[in-house]
Parts: C-alpha cells; sequence; structure tokens
C-alpha cells in the first residue's frame, strides 16, 4: 500500500513538469565589440568564451523553481525582492497554466528571482557585455550593429504590437551563433543591468567607472559609439529603468555559464 500511495505521488507530480524541457545551451566563442557607451579612445570591449541558453527560460521551467523553492512564490516572496506584479498572471502561486502557456517565455520575474533561478540551474545571468556581444548578430554575422537592414528589422520587432498569445521561447529563428528570440520576444534581465546593482547583496554602490558612469544617460545619443543603432539605445533606457525587484510583462530572462 505504501508503495501504490508513493507512485500515485509521484504521477500527480507529472503534469507541473510537462511544459518544461532542458534547454540547451550554446557556446559563445570568445571575441570584441564596440559597446553602445565606452570610453572614447578606448579598445573594443573583449568578451571570454561562454555558454548561453538558447531561448529564454520558460513559464513550466520557472513554475518546477518555485515549487522547488517556496520563498520565491509570489505569495511568499520578500517585496524587497519583487515587486506587486511578480508572477501576477499566474493562475495561481504553483501554476503557471497548463498546454502551451508552459512554454511562453517567463516574464514578471524580478532581477533576484532571475539571479537565484540561474543559481538553482547552477548558471548565472549573462552580463551586459555578454548578452550585447550575442545580440549584436544577425541571422548571418556576428555583428550585424552596423548593418542598415537589421538594425530597421529589430526597430521593427522592438515597436511592433503583440497580438494574440505570446509564442513560444525559442520558436524563432537562431542567429549566427545558434541563438533564439534575442529580439522581439521578451526584454531580458542582465547581471549588472545597471552600476548600482553590483555588491555582495546587489543592493550597494560602485567605483563608478567613466564607462559605467555613462549607462546612467542610457536613452542619450551623448557619448554613444553608434548613433544609428536606435534598437541598443532602447535596451539600455529599459535596465536604466529597472531595480532589483522590478516585473513587468514583457521582461524575462534567459542563463548563461
Amino acid at each position: 500500500m505504501p508503495r501504490l500511495m508513493l507512485l500515485l505521488a509521484l504521477a500527480a507530480l507529472l503534469p507541473l513538469q510537462a511544459g518544461a524541457q532542458q534547454v540547451r545551451m550554446v557556446s559563445i566563442p570568445a571575441g570584441s565589440f564596440v559597446p553602445l557607451y565606452g570610453v572614447e579612445g578606448a579598445p573594443p570591449v573583449r568578451v571570454k568564451a561562454f555558454r548561453m541558453d538558447e531561448r529564454p527560460v520558460t513559464r513550466g521551467e520557472f513554475q518546477e523553481f518555485v515549487i522547488a523553492n517556496p520563498k520565491w512564490r509570489r505569495d511568499s516572496v520578500s517585496r524587497l525582492f519583487a515587486d506587486v506584479a511578480y508572477l501576477r498572471e499566474w493562475p495561481s502561486a504553483t501554476s503557471a497554466g497548463e498546454g502551451p502557456a508552459l512554454k511562453q517565455p517567463v516574464t514578471q520575474v524580478s532581477w533576484f528571482a532571475a539571479t537565484a533561478y540561474c543559481e538553482w540551474k547552477g548558471k548565472r545571468l549573462p552580463t551586459v557585455e555578454e548578452w550585447e556581444y550575442v545580440a549584436a548578430a544577425s541571422a548571418t554575422m556576428r555583428d550585424a550593429s552596423r548593418d542598415s537592414a537589421h538594425v530597421r528589422e529589430l526597430l521593427r520587432l522592438y515597436t511592433q504590437g503583440r497580438r494574440g498569445a505570446m509564442p513560444a521561447a525559442g520558436s524563432g529563428a537562431p542567429n549566427a551563433y545558434g541563438v533564439r528570440d534575442m529580439h522581439g520576444l521578451v526584454w531580458e534581465h542582465v547581471e549588472n543591468f545597471n552600476s548600482i546593482i553590483v555588491s555582495d547583496d546587489s543592493r550597494g554602490t560602485s567605483g563608478s567607472a567613466e564607462r559605467d558612469h555613462q549607462l546612467y544617460c542610457a536613452s542619450a545619443a551623448i557619448g554613444a559609439s553608434n548613433t544609428e543603432n536606435y534598437p541598443a539605445f532602447l535596451r539600455y533606457a529599459i535596465r536604466a529603468g529597472l531595480t532589483g525587484s522590478t516585473t513587468t510583462g514583457m521582461l524575462g530572462f534567459r542563463c548563461a555559464a
């Protein structure tokens, strides 16, 4: 009888995991790029080789996380770590929905929660530099930041309205690295999204290097390396408006390692 009870309990857990699949990580080679904001005359930023999730984290995957870590449930999380909109669209504190909803990218997740999820997976959030390095790629070029056709396409993706349900994470075409949905699906958290959140408890202040200081003026063209790359201005502007507890319906994340 105890064996039967155990089997029934395990079977009851299966629907919770139905929407979650092991995400593939893409190996990103070392390289360099010119960031939107940087110290004048400085060489391009070097990025070491790393790995990045092929797609954003899904609702089903984050559901598994909150079930395994109850302190990150919306009815338990501290307001210090997530605002009142945290996971508000979920049917319940432990259910992200069912069917296709579980394959959609998770949103309404704070930076603190995204960081905790990645650590739970033995990973971390990508840095701004890593994210922008990969995001510069088009379908055929690893650095298409000065390709006018590519920049126009990104602007279209960033400004178009969405009709109907959000697509599944990973349904977009891969870029030159093999990474999907870097643009147009959701905005994404990064590890060092502004120069304030850098200390061990993520609420301290930093030494304010010149390049980091310029991130405060994220929506301004002053000091920008490419004033025609408006999509990049939008990304930096979004990051400048975030805090560690901010959540929005269009803000998700992916992990790196």
